[in-house]
């Protein structure tokens, strides 16, 4: 047998994403790492293995500008440039080559930790190292750092290292959650596995093996949706082992997920309800994709309240939006629907201190093993939520190592060190800025060759009976002195329109109603229509305007999409299946829906020129979208000689050593690494193409930097040397399909 010894900062087990993007942060801070995964590919629920959609705060459009920045926003953007049929297999390369483009990163694959050398007391505990196989190696490795994640969904390094721990649902009047029961069980969610199917261009016929359960004996017909020619996650309802134990039944459960894929297959082939004689199985999963084992404790448990609330951490870190999602015990058999939600009014916010045991003093842990209760589990659990915790703890790890603190330590006494690194890296944390003091770009002066002056959608192409109430979000900095509707009437009629605040920063709702108007109508086509309302704000903010229902009028939209303009319909939505009882609170997150209306702007004019969109706000250390955009737009350019720039001035020279640029990649757009859906484009359109950096010498401009075909938010340019100068300008020379350039941040060290 070959014994190593592989000594590291850090130690990071498990390699989902959650294990990758905690890698990849520590790495990128100059740490190095040893990331351990016991399959033979990264990704875990993600991989080519399980196939499960990566999911996230974006909850497939319900929340806006919520899609993931950091390093699960990189995975996203090239995934949709390299894979946009969704392609299993690519996603895994995606993946693999984020980690092996980093040199700190050693990666061990087909490694399986199950020894852990721990001392301390129950109450003080520390890691000196984990002892894993290699499969199909014969090598013995023992990992020695200073520092260690547990990012292996089930949190068996935790666990053996005495790490204090829960499993199943917690009583309902331990955290004042109403989604718990009464009493505390062990009940979780349970572990799925997903099938692919394919038309086979010729009859093909079934032959069902033994064991293949007879689903028209079950509720599955009568509870789930079945269709000849889905596949994946369509069935993510094939849910069985919740009243198990999910890690030690783990057989038991693939066995009857097994059956029941199928027997499923067989009621779609066999049962003559389907237009299925062509169609054949492509791919049945091996791995149960598991939900939920073990939920450490740290200093913080994240509650339902908490995320309904959307409390403003002051340690916070990360965020989520998915909804609280639980499902029935008995999964797939239960007589109820497959799953009930609920929604926050917006993204939540997650506290470092969930992010770090409560007793074991070296242990940080990322994933869907993090400190939360389990109703708040039922959102934290998803992939992209994990990744954006991943990063979190792995920059806090970085952190702990260079400081030479614990995660305790760290949180206590370095939080700002902490937020702002991951602000540097732009990482996914929302309404808190940058503000760094090396950050050259804080004390320069901006200016810029324009900025877009006017918020106006102003061509037609889509008619909207106004048979429901419209919404359209419109950034303001001072006020609204009123807008202008372009409406089609059948008879003489009354506008109305309502403009509301939308309560927090980071919300996309109607809230609180602050001023109304209203305009007579006259019979006639594509009328732009004055109408009268006024509100003075004291701070740049969101306005959420109602177009309210009325029988005979037309609006209309176009589709040219205006970064910080937001359209949305009225919805009936019901969020909440009544066989779950009757806790179906209003949720306007999930009743305003953009999905009809996507890429598209409702044509409006505001009345007077708008300030949203000057050059200071490039400069201003918001990285994403918080009461209003956050960055710097052009006036429509056609790309030629007229190049539009943006430009930093000191009055004493600077040295600059390193730029660092970040795009609008348009977060609003919801991404997904699998084939959920595609977008028209493999690029973001809003992204800037070819761009350069100039430094002034004196007496002319001369280019220090640049990049041509880029598709990244995040760039980052280091000079061979530093540059001595007092102005520094982007010219923008091309964008991927966007009239305007925009840049969000501009970063100068």
């Amino acid at each position: 047998m070959r014994q190593e010894i592989v000594t590291s900062d850090i130690t990071v087990i498990g390699g989902g994403l959650a294990g990758v993007c905690a890698a990849i942060a520590a790495a990128r801070l100059g740490q190095t790492v040893s990331l351990v995964q016991n399959r033979p590919v990264l990704g875990g629920n993600s991989s080519s293995e399980v196939r499960v959609w990566v999911c996230g705060a974006t909850s497939h459009g319900v929340n806006r500008y919520a899609r993931e920045t950091g390093i699960m926003g990189e995975l996203f953007v090239e995934n949709q440039y390299r894979n946009p049929d969704g392609n299993p297999y690519l996603w895994d390369l995606v993946v693999l080559e984020a980690v092996r483009a980093e040199a700190n990163i050693q990666l061990f694959l087909n490694t399986d930790v199950h020894e852990v050398d721990a001392s301390g007391s129950e109450t003080e505990r520390t890691i000196r190292s984990l002892t894993g196989w290699m499969m199909g190696s014969e090598r013995r490795i023992r990992f020695e750092s200073d520092v260690f994640l547990d990012c292996t969904g089930d949190g068996l390094v935790g666990f053996l290292a005495g790490a204090r721990h829960r499993i199943g649902r917690e009583a309902r009047h331990e955290f004042n959650e109403d989604w718990a029961p009464e009493v505390p069980d062990s009940i979780t969610l349970g572990s799925t596995i997903l099938f692919y199917t394919k038309d086979a261009g010729h009859p093909v016929k079934f032959i069902p093996p033994s064991f293949a359960r007879d689903i028209t004996q079950t509720t599955i017909p009568m509870k789930r949706v079945i269709r000849s020619g889905d596949s994946g996650c369509h069935y993510w309802w094939i849910e069985w082992g919740g009243e198990l134990d999910t890690v030690h039944e783990n057989e038991r459960i693939r066995d009857e997920l097994w059956a029941a894929i199928y027997g499923i297959w067989d009621y779609i082939k066999n049962s003559g309800n389907f237009d299925a004689d062509n169609m054949t199985l492509e791919w049945v999963g091996t791995i149960p994709g598991k939900r939920e084992y073990r939920r450490f404790e740290g200093d913080y448990v994240l509650n339902q309240n908490d995320i309904l609330a959307q409390r403003e951490f002051e340690d916070r870190v990360a965020f989520g939006g998915w909804s609280i999602d639980l499902h029935p015990p008995q999964g797939m058999y239960a007589g109820e629907s497959g799953s009930k939600h609920l929604f926050a009014d917006g993204i939540y916010h997650i506290p470092f201190r969930s992010l770090y045991s409560v007793n074991v003093s070296n242990l940080l842990f990322a994933g869907r093993n993090i400190s939360a209760s389990h109703v708040a589990f039922g959102t934290t659990r998803v992939m992209a939520t994990c990744a954006v915790i991943g990063e979190a703890a792995g920059t806090g790890a970085a952190l702990c190592v260079q400081k030479q603190v614990t995660p305790r330590e760290l949180g206590r006494g370095h939080l700002e060190a902490l937020q702002q690194t991951l602000l540097r890296q732009d990482a996914s944390v929302i309404g808190l800025a940058l503000r760094e003091e090396a950050n050259l770009a804080r004390r320069a002066s901006v200016s810029a060759s324009s900025w877009r002056r006017t918020l106006t959608v102003e061509t037609p192409v889509h008619e909207h009976k106004l048979t429901r109430d419209y919404g359209l979000i419109v950034p303001i900095t001072r006020g609204l002195s009123g807008l202008d509707l372009l409406v089609d009437a059948d008879r003489v009629s009354t506008l109305e329109v309502e403009i509301w605040s939308t309560g927090r920063k980071e919300n996309y709702v109607p809230h609180t109603l602050e001023a109304s108007g209203s305009a007579v109508v006259g019979t006639g086509e594509k009328q732009w229509v004055s109408v009268p309302v006024e509100w003075v704000v004291e701070e740049a903010q969101n306005a959420f305007v109602v177009i309210k229902a009325k029988e005979g009028l037309t609006i209309y939209s176009s589709d040219e999409p205006v970064t910080g303009v937001l359209s949305f319909l009225k919805g009936d939505r019901q969020i909440v299946s009544k066989d779950f009882g009757d806790q179906q609170p209003d949720q306007p997150v999930a009743q305003w829906t953009m999905k009809p209306l996507a890429r598209q702007t409702i044509c409006f004019r505001l009345h007077g020129e708008t300030e949203v969109f000057t050059p200071d706000k490039a400069v201003d250390g918001y990285l994403r979208p918080y009461g209003g955009p956050h960055l710097w737009v052009s006036e429509p350019f056609d790309g030629g000689n007229a190049q539009p720039w943006i430009e930093l001035s000191w009055q004493e020279p600077v040295q600059v050593s390193t730029v660092q640029v970040i795009f609008n990649d348009d977060v609003n757009e919801d991404l997904i690494n699998l084939h959920h859906h595609r977008t028209d484009f493999e690029v973001i359109p809003e992204l800037v193409r070819n761009y350069r950096l100039e430094a002034w010498t004196g007496d002319s401009w001369k280019a220090i930097a640049g990049e041509e075909n880029n598709r990244r938010r995040k760039q980052v340019h280091t000079l061979p040397e530093p540059v001595s100068t007092i102005r520094l300008r982007l010219v923008v020379e091309s964008t991927n399909g966007s009239a305007c350039a925009e840049v969000v941040e501009v970063q100068v060290y």
